[in-house]
């Protein structure tokens, strides 16, 4: 075993676990060390997310190359989850998207830039319109509710939660040693790395690594995000809601559980939802499908994104040997199968195919480096 086959990775969120259970299936010594208390307070975002894999709806609102990423780490995931030593709910039924009739212009003017992604962006599947009858085939819980709707095929979802619940078992299956509730900066990873020369360290903190970027360059955007029970509601795929003020999205998961979300706020708030935003979230919820109305609310959850200001991902390497890794927005679990494959890719080969591929930033930058961390 060489130095250089000995990670510490910081952050033990969705890309941590991603990138130390691939590392670790590779051969290399990995040590996790993460900020939170336990496995059931980690992943942050991760833990709240929906969890939508569905770049083509995303592009209304993101780049070709957050678009492009999407759109290959689809097939990924499905190799990702299946390798797992427990079973993860994966679904590619595509997506919905429906609008009231007072919304159709804002729906065409959709339906337009999407289908101009799909041109620009190859391997994305067209957009489809659907008349009344065609929505009720595709979604017949909906019948008779929505006079048309748009059908983004290929498109998916997974359960986020049990995703990072069986990248955590396989990783105590591989005994990797996990140190909870321990902060540390990049500047303690450094420190930890003269002790092993040749080891990596790869910061995965989200957030939690805001003090190690420049002031101002990593922000949290702030969602909120409501999980149901509602046994009278079926849906068979993820759905849209176009609307002026409050757009929402449904992803159901097993079981007849239901995430659903809408709300993007500039500010790094965790406080609790307000009352106007979660009225916002059941009403339209309801407006959909009115099966929600019995519904229990199992979870009100809010959460902040990690955030760079274009928006996009980036990796900087700030050091030899030294990646921080971040930036994934509202596409974590969309992207982080494509970003964790570049990481790879630079690990073992020194090269940036991929990243070129993609359009993922890969940048240098300096950092100091003092203390020590003791594992």
């Amino acid at each position: 075993m060489h130095a250089t086959d000995t990670a510490l990775i910081l952050g033990a969120g969705l890309l941590g676990r991603l990138l130390g259970v691939s590392l670790v299936r590779l051969g290399w010594r990995v040590h996790l060390v993460e900020q939170a208390s336990g496995p059931h307070t980690a992943g942050g975002a991760a833990r709240v997310a929906a969890a939508m894999l569905a770049p083509l709806a995303e592009s209304a609102v993101t780049e070709p190359s957050v678009v492009a990423m999407g759109r290959d780490a689809l097939p990924r995931w499905r190799q990702l989850c299946a390798d797992l030593p427990r079973p993860v709910f994966f679904q590619q039924n595509g997506t919905l998207i429906l609008w009231h009739r007072q919304d159709a212009r804002e729906a065409s003017r959709l339906a337009a830039l999407l289908q101009a992604t799909a041109r620009q962006v190859p391997g994305l599947p067209s957009p489809q319109a659907l008349d009344e009858a065609q929505l009720s085939a595709h979604e017949p819980a909906l019948a008779g509710r929505f006079a048309q709707g748009l059908y983004l095929p290929q498109e998916g979802q997974l359960d986020g939660r049990q995703l990072l619940d069986a990248l955590l078992e396989e990783l105590h299956q591989r005994a990797v040693p996990l140190h909870w509730n321990q902060p540390t900066t990049l500047a303690e990873a450094l420190a930890w790395q003269r002790d092993h020369p040749g080891a990596w360290v790869l910061d995965c903190r989200g957030l939690g690594a805001q003090a190690d970027w420049p002031p101002g360059a990593l922000r949290g955007v702030r969602g909120e995000v409501v999980r149901l029970h509602a046994p009278d509601v079926t849906l068979q795929r993820p759905t849209r809601l176009l609307h002026p003020r409050y757009p929402i999205y449904i992803a159901p998961k097993e079981n007849h559980h239901f995430v659903i979300g809408a709300t993007e706020i500039e500010a790094d708030d965790r406080s609790p939802a307000s009352v106007r935003s979660t009225l916002e979230l059941l009403s339209a919820a309801y407006a959909v499908h009115p099966g929600f109305a019995e519904a229990r609310i199992l979870e009100l959850n809010t959460e902040c994104r990690p955030t760079l200001p274009d928006n996009l991902p980036a990796v900087r390497q700030v050091a030899p040997r030294v990646l921080q890794i971040n930036g994934l927005y509202r596409h974590g679990y969309m992207i982080a199968p494509a970003v964790h494959d570049a990481v790879l890719e630079y690990l073992q080969h020194g090269t940036h195919t991929l990243a070129q591929r993609w359009g993922l930033r890969w940048e240098r930058a300096g950092v100091e480096a003092p203390e020590t961390l003791h594992l």
